[in-house]
């Protein structure tokens, strides 16, 4: 919302010496975000005055048009003589009022005005575009040509309102009312403790029985339908210079009058407006919800298909407009003709979830339409109808029909019950019940009562539903800065659950084996698991979706944390950095079957172990996973010697490495799974309650994967569930036991058939060799069809015995070592390389 000063200080008498610096502090400290102070017509210095065109001059002997023109500027000049200038521009005739830089004069960007030949001629000033002097676009292309009664000489500066301040400011969805003059106005007026003049503040006749006719059949839809009608416009009437620059310092583009007028008050009340031209509607005004199939051609010349949930307004052909979206064009006032002389106006009041379901369902946002779904003030329809007429009567010479038609569906204000100590609680500071009552009134609320409050929302704030709000509004206006800086005070005893001790030595450990931490936003869009390749009936194609998504292309809740990992490595990828190695350790989202109702928790005391339990039913379920993915160089080349690239075995490792943290045995085996390469993919497990239980897979992604998401060659990854890794968990990890007693160290290489994984020989060496085994450690594999025979491979383990009482023989290692190979040829078929 762009919100001119000098249009400001009409509602609120703010000091002259106050600045829009100034404003800005005092707005930012009440809670809203004013991004930027403009300054409008800054480094602008005269003279620049109004000209009146005497003579024009056609040069033909260049390549475009150029005009030699003489211009009556009064005794701006100091002479009183013609001031002759050349100019390009061909949108104005002799007898045209123009707007006239002078020599000595600078206009915005430091450009300097001074006597110059050109084209063959002296050239003493400029005759100037909107552009030029910094007044944004007003709807034309070439040189202001302003009204005939402003008089020759007169300052421009002045007349065109060039310099003034505008504060942009961002409204956040639950400060709606802010989108209008008047809810700015407001704010600044309770900021400096000053009265407002309440715009919206009108006489407004009461309906009767002579006003155009309206038939709302959605109450629900529309609960309040205001129609006035304007007859005998001028359709030549033109929009005054002030109420054009008002539109462009808000970022609005001048059109017609009618339209201007709508869109003006639009700014002013905050409540949009749609002007139609009386002679193109046939017959009721309807309100209701389309047909499924309905075609309406809307004001931007698109033919739109409705939907069945869509607001339309009608006439008795059919919709003519999508209810505070945008108008119909073929009742539109058309500003090209000029011969709409009677207009009806529409204010309305439409529900905001239906207007912003529209809006979204089209892909037609509207000034319109973000009022609407951020909530407009119900009660200043009227009002707002009323200074429509106003305006129309005195820009246009139009006459105010006597008929008045307002539709109003019966509704009682919003109340709400509030302790009066209750800001008090939720801040930890003592306001006391006279500073509750006194903000709140100044808020616009009606409160009644002693220590229990009952407080009247007013019809402009429909974010204040519950007395969270009502105390937010309290601590707001009494200064945020001024709420003490106190830290918590923790129960003594409690500390880092053991999932939270988990996460961070996961962290830690990854981060130590060279991978950096990427995190990612949790949305998602289900195209996302046909590019990953899962089977149709895949649980993780089951989603939790948004009802309100940043986006609507990620509608959905991740489920895995593949997609946002894989996504900042082809980001990374792309701007040059190949060699990468990321991690990331976060919730992944599952729908449960039936979901509870979560329910308010207190502010003012911990929630019970009951109310918590409450709701976590009401969550889908979030378990903990980390993943890995890896592409380009595992390490890097130098005058140490050849690097290596990340392949499938890495993956491998980082599962092993989180195993570790956790104190867990993890199973490692062939696997295939989805986005994973089926030839080089691992299945991780663990044994939880005596059971094993897959927790995930690594390993290098499928090339048919890789090409459909834009991935480097042999791009690796893994992910697992943190939280079952941690449930077969013994507990926190446990240091080695440090002996001091040498170890004894035994080489076998035994030869299985090629599909034996080296899994299960490992498996059978360690229970073989039994409690002297300290550590084993496979060194080679080797393959040989003429040595070892077809399909048979040499597998060649370290086995490092040590005791921890003596030191151990080579008999008893020789002993250990046999019998470890023993069960290794029982189970497998392994017997020794000769």
């Amino acid at each position: 919302m762009r919100v001119p000063l000098s249009w400001l200080r009409e509602y609120v008498d703010l000091p002259a010496t106050e600045t829009g610096r100034d404003v800005q502090a005092k707005l930012i400290a009440a809670g809203l975000e004013v991004e930027t102070v403009e300054q409008l017509g800054d480094g602008l210095k005269g003279p620049l005055v109004v000209g009146q065109v005497l003579t024009i001059e056609e040069l033909t002997e260049f390549k475009k048009p150029i005009r030699f023109c003489t211009v009556d500027v009064g005794t701006a000049n100091g002479t009183g003589e013609p001031q002759e200038i050349v100019c390009g521009a061909r949108n104005f005739a002799v007898g045209d009022k123009v707007v006239v830089v002078l020599p000595g004069a600078e206009l915005p960007g430091g450009f300097a005005i001074s006597a110059r030949k050109t084209y063959g001629r002296n050239s003493h000033g400029m005759i100037c575009s909107s552009d030029e002097l910094g007044m944004g676009d007003d709807g034309t292309k070439g040189i202001i040509v302003l009204p005939p009664e402003h008089e020759v000489g007169t300052d421009a500066v002045e007349l065109l309102e060039l310099v003034d301040e505008v504060l942009d400011i961002a409204v956040t969805p639950d400060r709606g009312y802010c989108l209008s003059l008047r809810g700015i106005a407001r704010e600044t007026a309770t900021a400096y403790g000053l009265p407002l003049r309440d715009p919206a503040l009108l006489d407004v006749p009461g309906p009767n029985a002579f006003g155009y006719p309206v038939q709302v059949s959605d109450p629900l839809g529309c609960d309040r339908f205001t129609a006035r009608t304007v007859t005998g416009l001028d359709p030549d009437a033109q929009s005054p210079i002030w109420l054009k620059r008002r539109l462009q310092k808000a970022g609005m583009r001048p059109i017609s009058l009618a339209v201007d007028i709508t869109n003006y008050v639009m700014l002013e009340l905050g409540q949009p407006l749609h002007a139609y031209d009386r002679s193109r509607v046939q017959g009721t005004i309807g309100v209701r919800r389309a047909e499924a199939g309905e075609k309406l051609t809307t004001l931007d010349g698109t033919v739109r298909t409705l939907d069945a949930e869509d607001l339309v307004i009608t006439d008795d052909r059919g919709p003519i407009g999508l209810a505070g979206v945008m108008g119909g064009a073929n009742t539109e006032i058309d500003e090209t003709d000029g011969t709409t002389t009677e207009v009806v106006i529409e204010a309305a009041h439409f529900d905001p979830i239906a207007i912003a379901r529209t809006a979204r369902r089209h892909k037609l946002a509207s000034e319109a339409s973000k009022r609407f779904e951020r909530g407009v003030d119900p009660l200043a329809a009227a009002a707002a109808a009323q200074r429509t007429v106003d305006l129309l009567v005195l820009l246009a010479g139009g006459t105010a029909d006597a008929g008045v038609t307002e539709v109003i569906a019966p509704s009682a204000p919003h109340t709400i019950t509030i302790p009066a100590d209750h800001p008090d609680k939720v801040a930890g500071v003592e306001y006391g019940r006279e500073t509750v009552v006194r903000r709140l009134q100044e808020v616009g609320c009606d409160v009644y009562g002693q220590d229990e409050l009952i407080v009247t929302v007013p019809s402009w704030r429909p974010d204040l539903t519950d007395p969270n709000d009502l105390a937010e509004e309290v601590i707001r206006l009494e200064g945020y800065e001024n709420l003490p800086s106190t830290l918590p005070r923790p129960p003594a005893g409690l500390g880092l659950t053991d999932r939270q001790r988990l996460h961070r030595r996961v962290g830690r450990a990854l981060a130590g084996a060279g991978y950096v931490e990427a995190p990612n936003y949790p949305f998602i869009g289900e195209h996302v698991f046909d590019q990953l390749a899962l089977a149709a009936d895949d649980s993780h194609r089951k989603v939790v979706k948004l009802v309100n998504p940043l986006s609507d292309e990620e509608p959905a809740l991740r489920t895995t944390l593949l997609p946002g990992l894989l996504a900042a490595l082809r980001r990374n990828d792309g701007r040059g950095s190949h060699d990468l190695a990321l991690f990331e350790t976060g919730l992944v989202f599952h729908p449960q079957d039936e979901l509870g109702v979560a329910a308010r928790l207190p502010v003012d005391r911990r929630p019970t172990d009951e109310e918590l339990a409450s709701l976590t039913a009401a969550l889908p379920v979030q378990p903990r996973h980390a993943a890995v993915v890896l592409a380009g160089a595992r390490e890097q080349a130098g005058w140490w010697g050849k690097g290596r690239p990340a392949d499938w075995a890495d993956a491998i490792e980082s599962a092993r490495i989180l195993a570790e943290e956790a104190g867990t045995e993890l199973i490692v085996r062939k696997g295939q799974y989805g986005p994973w390469h089926p030839g080089r993919c691992a299945e991780l497990a663990v044994v939880v309650d005596g059971a094993e239980e897959v927790i995930g897979y690594a390993g290098e992604l499928h090339p048919g994967v890789l090409k459909t998401l834009g991935l480097p060659a042999r791009t690796c990854a893994m992910e697992l569930n943190l939280d079952t890794l941690q449930a077969a968990s013994a507990g926190v990890p446990k240091g080695p036991k440090i002996s001091t007693f040498p170890v004894a160290t035994q080489d076998v290489a035994l030869v299985v058939d090629t599909f034996v994984p080296h899994t299960e020989v490992e498996a059978a060496l360690r229970e073989g060799a039994g409690e002297l085994l300290e550590s084993i450690r496979l060194f080679d594999v080797y393959e040989n069809a003429e040595q070892l025979g077809d399909g048979r491979k040499s597998l060649a383990y370290a086995l490092r015995f040590r005791a921890a009482d003596r030191t151990l023989t080579v008999d008893e290692a020789s002993a250990a070592r046999d019998a470890a190979v023993a069960l290794a040829g029982e189970r497998v078929g392994a017997v020794l390389r000769s």
